[in-house]
């Protein structure tokens, strides 16, 4: 097929197509939560369980991010786009198949690998298909569909979950998968990146090292943190992780160069986006299951009573742009994030095991302003801290950063649960979330700090001055 014919009518279907292709993958990092209490009623299995089954597509959609970009550029993004695609179709498939929590557990671990090589490419075949002058317009619909798809997870989980089932929570993928394969083949232009080497030394260092890391929060609460297999996935975790900083300082053409830390305003805003996520997804994974489980709240209702705090970015976020436009991106990245941290903290003090929802209603929709005043400005820091022929990895760095925050913070603020109480009642799971959600405020206030690292915004400016046109944007934030 012709480039020509490829790009007849493309841009309407490009727009389309990437748009529900990233609809599915951001759906899929927080559409569980609200579904957790009924798959470990039905599937069984611990704490650590459930921390798997979200885990497991955060962390490896995380590290293997980059690597799915650098493999569509070489091979061809229309190509892998649709291998991407594929395989998250079937793996979704496999999700609601599943007979027992492990193989639950492994889907899922295959769902964010086939959504690692789909998502950063919906963002590149678009910007192919679609005039210069439109991108800005086809920038903010894409956007926007995937703001809906964080907002919505919980509620989308919790509806499917009390009305059909918890597997149609995947199911609903199939459908969307297939018929987005044929219309990607048949509407989307094939296109190449540079064709660098890939970086395979450095997608292993980075996924086995965070792996190690991430099994040993886990299963430090269940075999003890003395434990040999605890001790040797932290410690085998932290020693990949400090060769991956090695080989990005090193190695010639690495995933993540690690002369883009030199940058305050790089290091400041990935800092504060990897805390950012580890207080929030942590808090998320909580504080749904105590909705439902303590509270008593269908999955619905739960669903339906997180979109304060889920939900207000779509209402807020054009506000935070305005805001971000006239006085700079730092000052209201740091406020949303205290207020982020406020909100988390409110909810720790007012959380009992018979609590009404509006003594809890505050505490949502400070931290849904607060998330949106983050989300707004955030890309335009990240695509500011470099120079425009490094933004395509400097937002894949952000966006992978992002996601081993949340697999971190549900690893981490579920240890300190599991430390502090438990399932056996209502009070002693509040007697384990209380401290998990202090921990996470004070986890979201440190990425308030480190977002006053940012210099202001001429200063930012004078250090990033474009030296040639920006490139294809690798990928976007959920």
């Amino acid at each position: 097929m012709s480039q020509q014919t490829a790009r007849r009518g493309g841009a309407a279907w490009a727009l389309v197509i990437t748009s529900v292709a990233g609809f599915m993958a951001a759906l899929d990092n927080l559409v569980v939560t609200t579904a957790l209490p009924s798959i470990r009623e039905d599937l069984g299995g611990g704490l650590h369980d459930l921390e798997w089954t979200v885990s497991a597509y955060t962390l490896t959609f995380a590290v293997l991010l980059m690597f799915g970009a650098a493999l569509g550029d070489r091979f061809g993004r229309r190509r892998l786009f649709l291998a991407g695609l594929a395989v998250f179709t079937g793996a979704s498939a496999a999700a609601a198949m599943a007979p027992g929590i492990d193989s639950l557990i492994a889907a899922r671990a295959v769902q964010g690998a086939g959504a690692a090589v789909m998502m950063p490419l919906t963002l590149t075949l678009l910007t192919a298909a679609v005039p210069v002058a439109k991108r800005g317009m086809a920038y903010g619909i894409w956007g926007a569909v995937n703001g809906l798809a964080v907002a919505s997870g919980p509620l989308v989980g919790g509806t499917l979950t009390e009305h059909i089932s918890w597997q149609w929570i995947f199911w609903l993928n199939v459908p969307l998968g297939l018929a987005l394969l044929p219309l990607a083949r048949l509407r989307l232009a094939e296109s190449h990146g540079t064709g660098a080497p890939l970086d395979i030394p450095g997608t292993l260092l980075a996924s086995g090292g965070l792996f190690g890391i991430v099994y040993g929060l886990v299963r430090g609460p269940v075999d003890g943190w003395t434990g040999p297999v605890v001790l040797t996935g932290l410690f085998a975790g932290t020693a990949l992780l400090a060769g991956f900083v090695h080989h990005g300082i090193h190695n010639k053409n690495p995933m993540l160069p690690m002369r883009l830390f030199r940058s305050r305003a790089f290091t400041g805003i990935n800092a504060a986006s990897l805390l950012m996520f580890l207080g929030m997804f942590g808090s998320i994974f909580l504080l749904s299951q105590y909705m439902q489980g303590v509270l008593g709240y269908s999955p619905t209702e739960a669903g339906l009573r997180m979109l304060p705090w889920t939900g207000m970015p779509m209402l807020v976020a054009p506000i935070a742009g305005i805001l971000a436009d006239r006085i700079g991106g730092r000052p209201v990245v740091a406020t949303g994030l205290f207020l982020q941290a406020l909100g988390l903290g409110y909810m720790a003090v007012v959380a009992t095991a018979t609590a009404s929802y509006a003594a809890q209603l505050p505490a949502l929709i400070i931290s849904g302003v607060g998330m949106a005043l983050f989300f707004a400005p955030a890309s335009h820091l990240v695509m500011s801290s470099v120079r425009p022929q490094e933004q395509g990895i400097a937002s894949g760095a952000n966006n992978a950063l992002r996601e081993v925050g949340g697999a971190l913070g549900i690893a981490v603020m579920a240890s300190i649960f599991a430390a502090q109480g438990g399932y056996e009642s209502g009070q002693a799971f509040v007697d384990g979330m209380r401290p998990a959600l202090v921990t996470g405020s004070a986890v979201v206030g440190l990425a308030g700090l480190a977002a006053l690292l940012i210099p202001t915004r001429r200063r930012t400016e004078r250090q990033a001055a474009p030296a040639e046109p920006a490139p294809v944007l690798e990928t976007a934030s959920h």
